[in-house]
């Protein structure tokens, strides 16, 4: 499947029509769906709640919904994801790498805080959570990516390079094709590896909404389940949630409380940093030539088992002097053998595993147990 050709696809092409404000409920919906997940239950609320539709027909009618002037609410981030990592003190001794590690538990993106939303009609968003050490900003613009942590004064920023998919500014317009509910039901039906339930009528922040729920086909993994809620009036995400195989809680889920509808100001977008910020310019590896060798080697990358189970194995050669960039130092350290230690983080939704060996870098990451990960690392 991964060889085939997505040109003349009719969803693809109809996809590529819709308006960001769309796109923001399907993204979610794909997001959710393709995280595989157990069934679990949802607990209704007290507010109205739509009549019960199919999925794909309530997907459509969300999609088709005329689009809203702007969104502000009230947001609750849940994320419980590096509970129990580890992450607040060096134990290995040395020093700093677990002030370091310390200092990223406690953002509010991984320890879970309350805030605002806005989202504005042409696609420009600005998340606040707070915090004790100082609130977080996340802002959008439809191009770049901007993160503000007032506990390091660090900001960091992303923006994809030019002519990267996904990435066209021109404004959206209200004059493009909605998928027809035969459409959507073709494209849940060759979701072949999971489960997918139907859309449940319940409410989210006194809005009337449906909820779908997926769970995977094969087990083995700490993926337990995903859950997405939207506005059934309008088709705009109101919750997300992800659970791990072991809890019934979830590990991580936002849900937005005190919805209100309308144009958001311009002045919300606006944000300056301390004029003694850092400033970090995030960017993304990029491809190297087929035989490249040194310093431009490609990374080999294999995978051991197969499907939501499967651990990704990525190996690149160490330069002689060439100061290791493993994980923080803060983290467990896992005996593999006599002569070799690894880094290990541990997560609710899976693991990740460094270590070097014979000039070789290599790092481990899989949706599973550390005793898996530890398993394949010993066999290397």
């Amino acid at each position: 499947m991964y060889g085939a050709n997505l040109e003349g696809d009719p969803v693809v092409n109809i996809l590529r029509r819709l308006p960001l404000s769309r796109l923001l409920l399907l993204c979610s919906l794909v997001i959710a769906l393709g995280a595989s997940a157990t069934a679990i239950a949802f607990a209704l609320g007290s507010g109205p709640t739509p009549p019960r539709k199919p999925l794909a027909q309530a997907v459509h009618d969300a999609l088709a919904a005329a689009p809203v002037e702007g969104v502000s609410a009230n947001v609750k981030l849940t994320d419980h994801l590096l509970e129990g990592a580890s992450l607040t003190a060096d134990q290995s001794g040395s020093g700093g790498g677990g002030e370091a590690a310390g200092q990223v538990a406690s953002s509010p993106l991984l320890s879970g805080a309350s805030g605002r939303l806005w989202v504005a009609k042409d696609g420009r968003v600005r998340l606040e959570l707070q915090a004790e050490k100082g609130d977080t900003q996340v802002l959008y613009d439809g191009h770049t990516l901007t993160v503000y942590d007032a506990a390091s004064n660090t900001l960091y920023r992303y923006t994809p390079p030019a002519g990267t998919p996904g990435t066209d500014t021109h404004p959206a317009t209200d004059k493009h094709e909605v998928p027809s509910v035969a459409k959507i039901e073709e494209a849940i039906a060759k979701l072949n590896h999971v489960n997918v339930s139907g859309a449940t009528p319940t409410d989210i922040a006194g809005q009337p909404a449906y909820t779908a729920r997926v769970s995977p086909k094969e087990g083995g993994s700490l993926i337990g389940g995903a859950e997405l809620s939207w506005d059934a009036n309008n088709g705009l995400p109101l919750r997300a949630a992800l659970y791990s195989s072991t809890s019934s809680s979830p590990v991580i889920e936002l849900a937005a409380s005190e919805v209100s509808y309308g144009p958001v100001s311009g002045s919300v977008f606006e944000f300056t940093p301390p004029a003694n910020a850092k400033i970090e310019e995030v960017t993304l590896p990029t491809k190297h030539p087929a035989g490249a060798t040194g310093e431009h080697a490609r990374p080999k990358v294999t995978t051991h088992g197969n499907g939501i189970s499967g651990i990704a194995v990525l190996e690149s050669n160490v330069k002689p002097g060439e100061k290791p960039a493993n994980l923080p130092e803060g983290l467990p350290k896992v005996k593999l053998d006599a002569t070799t230690t690894a880094t290990e983080l541990p997560t609710a939704l899976g693991t990740l595993l460094s270590f070097e060996r014979s000039g070789v870098r290599y790092l481990l990451a899989g949706a599973v147990t550390p005793a898996n990960i530890e398993a394949v690392a010993r066999g290397l």
